[in-house]
């Protein structure tokens, strides 16, 4: 079953593990929400599109699958030890806590759950190991040492997002529930889930406690050349124990996020990615810069950033270590404490919900 999904998967690969947004969709039919296109799913309106000419594009595509550079030196600092992470979840002083896995996986411990969010902990992101991107810096936790986990969220089914080896290892083990997005759940049927629900965006799910809402975010979806935007995807919004917890996922900046602002009070924290953004013609439409990342918190007015998606895996064009230092600047000049509101945590460093 298994190899059968990763030979499914392998044209994704031309895509640089999904770091593509698809031209926009024609209308949907009249009284359908408008991300339901005639054809699959489409972004808000209003939402950037990605540019760019054919051979703009064929030589972002020839640069991914050509590239042979050594691997980026991590800067001191950069990767925790994976036993810190662990004690700092069992800490029952800070019970309510966050560890970023790295690029956009995190751990969240709120009101005495475990969710496991966007867990890529594998080598690739890639159907085809060992081709495909490849991870320069490991993760904070391996899938077998994590604690146990009650909620596994998946945003969408990139393959830094949708990491099967580390899903098979956790459903196996753990039974959690999942909590995706339509029809993201067919990318890992027959595994031994608690329970599944997929949402809408602006859809709620009660689960073991936690309020848990699909948001809108700017991106698109693939996973082979057959199934373009034919799963959703979203940002979640998590309430428990008098906490929001929200992560934008992975997303381009556009007026969904007035949207956002007007429907639901601030969150308390928010994950906000700062990666993947160069060539910027080219990816204007699925990923936002350090600087836009800042524009998502403030718009929604989130009484913290946690930065994400960089420092992990090589997708795109700018340099490795580049996004920390233009979003603290950004935040900066957005008036936010940097140490304080706009937090870059090493990987497997543990951030305080309290």
């Amino acid at each position: 079953m298994r190899r059968r999904r990763l030979l499914a998967g392998a044209p994704a690969l031309l895509a640089g593990a999904g770091c593509v947004n698809p031209p926009a969709e024609e209308p949907g039919s009249a009284g359908r929400p408008w991300h339901h296109g005639p054809d699959g799913f489409r972004n808000p309106p209003g939402s950037p599109e990605r540019g760019g000419s054919f051979a703009d594009w064929l030589d972002f595509f020839w640069r991914r699958l050509g590239r042979r550079e050594p691997p980026p030196t991590l800067p001191p600092g950069h990767l925790r030890p994976a036993r810190e992470g662990l004690a700092a979840l069992d800490r029952p002083e800070r019970p309510d806590t966050l560890v970023w896995l790295g690029h956009a996986a995190f751990l969240l411990r709120v009101a005495g759950r475990t969710v496991l969010i966007d867990p890529f902990l594998s080598d690739y992101a890639s159907p085809l190991p060992p081709f495909g991107p490849r991870r320069f810096a490991p993760p904070a936790i391996g899938p077998a040492a994590l604690p146990t986990v009650d909620v596994v969220l998946l945003t969408h089914n990139h393959y830094d997002h949708l990491d099967l080896p580390t899903l098979e290892t956790v459903a196996a083990r753990d039974r959690p529930a999942l909590v995706t997005t339509l029809g993201v759940s067919a990318y890992v049927q027959g595994l031994p889930w608690r329970a599944v629900h997929e949402l809408d965006w602006y859809h709620r799910a009660e689960v073991l406690g936690l309020a848990i809402t699909a948001l809108p975010a700017i991106h698109f979806s693939r996973r082979t050349l057959f199934d373009r935007n034919r799963s959703l995807w979203c940002g979640f919004r998590i309430e428990a124990g008098g906490r929001v917890v929200q992560t934008a996922g992975d997303t381009a900046f556009g007026p969904v996020f007035d949207e956002l602002a007007r429907r639901y009070p601030p969150p308390d924290l928010l994950l906000v990615p700062i990666g993947a953004y160069e060539p910027r013609e080219l990816m204007k439409g699925s990923h936002c810069t350090p600087e836009e990342a800042v524009a998502i918190g403030t718009t929604l007015g989130a009484r913290r950033l946690v930065a994400m998606h960089w420092g992990t895996i090589v997708l795109t064009d700018e340099p490795p270590f580049e996004p920390p230092a233009r979003f603290r600047a950004a935040a900066r000049a957005a008036g936010l404490e940097v140490e304080r509101q706009a937090l870059v945590p090493a990987i497997g460093e543990t951030v305080s919900l309290g």
